[in-house]
């Protein structure tokens, strides 16, 4: 007789109804949490031995059924699971930023923590931590020291997102050249093919979630997957050599995070991200210096002067010197000065291996320079672009660290211009080099790396063509802030140019990650060989305020600010550095309204921007001190702009208010305001 026959004779009658029960039966719920005021509820269950979770807002699902595990090398972790044990808590503190949006921090949360092992094979064990939060939650992967799996290869990780309500998304795609500098879509969220993180989306009954995740160490970047409907997977960004990740034992994975909202600034305003991170590692940070800047720089964007050496050469003592006197004149603490080293001539893109960090070119006398600046009490502030030779660039990093030390260059820029995966590693076998991605494990390991090289030596660091931000300044506050976006320099020669939409995108989308340095400010509003940028006047200065960063680049020529002394009064005033922030109103790539407190005053700061429709929004000004007067200090859109076709229409006026006023902000199409409200 046929085997099958056999078999089939031995599952017969109370065996048969066992199995067709356990192939309908519904998932086992293993462990939950609520957030501290139960908004929200999150749910690990196990159906036959595989993980999932779910999550509900007051009841309602948010997120359904989503798988949980990993493809390893050495075969799949999300089946014949069962619970070995598991442990929960809760946590309400407070914690101070030692700079940021805000001074003081709450971090408020419920727990649970399920430690998984395999009934079969290996018997290999993964814990699964989540943290509830009342506007989100977290989870990651914990994979404990065993004796069966003494490292991790992981081919892929299969955490999914099961979004319930039919929703719309705000996304850039993942697994392209250009990294994240795109302009950001907006599709129905089944319509998603592959994007990056943060990626925003906001429901037909107007929840909002944002999906990102914090605490990138030591591991490829997240990317989201639609596999079918509204059901996302993740995707790790790859390796060379064939794998997403390869770890030794013990070590956490990176927290899945889903910010979650009634309104898209409750997802502004939430510090879910940066709560999710490790404490201060580096003890007194006092040298770490928020503030602003000028920069040899804008005019290279311009084609007017160059990288390169030459007649047209930027990075020159005589050109350094005129900008450190107008930085000492207006109040600025830093100059930046791109080009200043060699490597620069030729065909450096994607090909770092001529440049030197430990010397400058003939024209430019950096020791000079810091020590003029030093008395005029203007820092240099160092740029290394690598062209992606990144071993090349470590080679050198210590002596380029010290060099800046040394000099008083508290603060660089970092630049990592080519292609994404395309960035250069050496293969120690020989043969040709590996090609690696911006945010892949290796890229993760290396800027973690300047990180803490850098702040052996008390310097700040600001990364341009970075891997993402996953609030490790948290952790490493020397991490002051990143590009990370399609930022100001593609309004000099993007075709096209940022819309005004695309600031606004930023604010509820990349922003959402932490700091980005856009490099506003650009008061001439023209953009190489006259190009307009779509902007007016008064939106250049708002920019300042809602598009966060605790370094601000004042990116324009000094003679435009001298051009336009009665706008420029605002970015000299403006602070950089936030005791509060508050989102007043605002939607997904329409508008917002940010305002923010001074740190180091009793002032606030409002930005209010909108995209290329006009609007009158009104604020209340309940957010001021009560009982006290203000001096309002606005400046708007004059009569008539429209950044198309009367983009310098530009109003400055002064009026005295009080916490109990509401005031009109009328914006212009691609227009903007900027206030500045001082006590009396």
């Amino acid at each position: 007789m046929p085997q099958f026959v056999l078999f089939s004779r031995v599952i017969t009658g109370a065996s048969l109804l066992l199995l067709a029960a356990l192939a309908h039966a519904e998932p086992v719920t293993v462990a939950s949490a609520t957030s501290p005021d139960k908004v929200l509820k999150v749910s690990l269950q196990l159906d036959g031995g595989m993980p999932s979770y779910r999550v509900e807002r007051f009841g309602q699902e948010v997120v359904g059924n989503s798988k949980l595990g990993f493809q390893l090398r050495d075969g799949r972790l999300d089946r014949d699971l069962a619970v070995l044990g598991q442990t929960s808590r809760s946590v309400d503190e407070t914690w101070e930023q030692p700079w940021g949006e805000r001074r003081v921090t709450r971090n408020h949360y419920n727990e649970f923590t399920v430690q998984l092992g395999e009934t079969t094979g290996a018997k290999r064990r993964l814990d699964v931590v989540f943290r509830v939060y009342d506007d989100g939650l977290g989870f990651r992967y914990h994979f404990p020291e065993q004796p069966n799996l003494r490292e991790a290869i992981i081919d892929d990780e299969l955490t999914e997102f099961a979004i319930t309500p039919a929703s719309t998304a705000w996304w850039i795609p993942a697994g392209e050249p250009i990294h994240y500098e795109y302009l950001y879509q907006r599709t129905p969220l089944d319509q998603l093919p592959l994007a990056h993180t943060p990626m925003t989306l906001r429901s037909s009954e107007g929840l909002h979630v944002s999906i990102h995740e914090a605490a990138l160490v030591d591991y490829a970047g997240m990317w989201l997957r639609r596999t079918d409907g509204q059901r996302l997977r993740a995707q790790l960004s790859p390796s060379a050599e064939g794998w997403k990740v390869r770890r030794a034992l013990p070590f956490n994975t990176p927290w899945r995070t889903l910010q979650i909202s009634d309104t898209a600034g409750g997802l502004v305003e939430s510090s879910l991200i940066l709560n999710l991170n490790d404490p201060n590692v580096l003890g007194d940070v006092s040298w770490v210096k928020p503030s602003k800047y000028l920069g040899v720089w804008w005019s290279m964007h311009l084609d007017e002067e160059s990288w390169a050496t030459g007649p047209k050469h930027a990075a020159t003592t005589a050109k350094t010197r005129k900008v450190i006197d107008f930085a000492a004149k207006h109040g600025f603490r830093g100059v930046l000065v791109e080009g200043w080293n060699p490597g620069w001539d030729g065909m450096w893109v994607g090909n770092g291996y001529d440049f030197d960090f430990t010397r400058p070119t003939a024209d430019f006398d950096i020791e000079a320079l810091s020590a003029y600046g030093a008395k005029k009490g203007v820092h240099l502030i160092g740029h290394h672009e690598t062209g992606c030779a990144i071993e090349h660039y470590e080679d050198q990093l210590g002596a380029a660290l010290d060099l800046y030390a040394r000099l008083g260059v508290d603060s660089f820029k970092s630049g990592y211009v080519c292609d994404d995966g395309q960035v250069d590693r050496r293969n120690p076998a020989g043969g040709p080099l590996w090609r690696e991605w911006h945010d892949g494990q290796f890229m993760a390991r290396h800027h973690l790396k300047v990180v803490q090289e850098a702040a052996k030596r008390h310097i700040a660091v600001n990364p341009h063509e970075p891997i993402k931000d996953t609030g490790l300044r948290r952790t490493y506050p020397n991490w002051i802030t990143r590009e990370g976006a399609r930022g100001m320099e593609y309004n000099a020669w993007g075709q096209p140019p940022n819309p005004p939409e695309h600031e606004v995108n930023l604010v509820f989308t990349r922003m959402l990650s932490g700091p980005m340095d856009y490099t506003p400010g650009i008061l001439s509003l023209k953009g190489r060989h006259g190009q307009a940028i779509p902007s007016t006047l008064a939106r250049q200065l708002a920019l300042y305020v809602v598009l966060y960063s605790p370094i601000q680049m004042a990116a324009d020529l000094p003679e435009h600010y001298e051009q336009n002394r009665e706008a420029f009064r605002f970015i000299e005033d403006v602070a950089v550095d936030w005791d509060d922030t508050r989102v007043l109103d605002g939607e997904v790539g329409d508008y917002v309204t940010i305002v923010r407190k001074d740190r180091n005053s009793r002032d606030w700061f409002l930005g209010s921007i909108t995209d290329e429709s006009g609007r009158v929004l009104p604020v209340s000004l309940g957010f001021l001190e009560p009982g006290v007067r203000y001096r309002a200090e606005i400046y708007r859109d004059g009569d008539g702009a429209d950044f198309r076709s009367n983009p310098f229409a530009f109003k400055r006026e002064v009026r005295e208010v009080t916490s109990a006023d509401v005031m009109n902000i009328v914006l212009a199409p691609g227009g903007g305001q900027a206030i500045r409200f001082t006590p009396l």
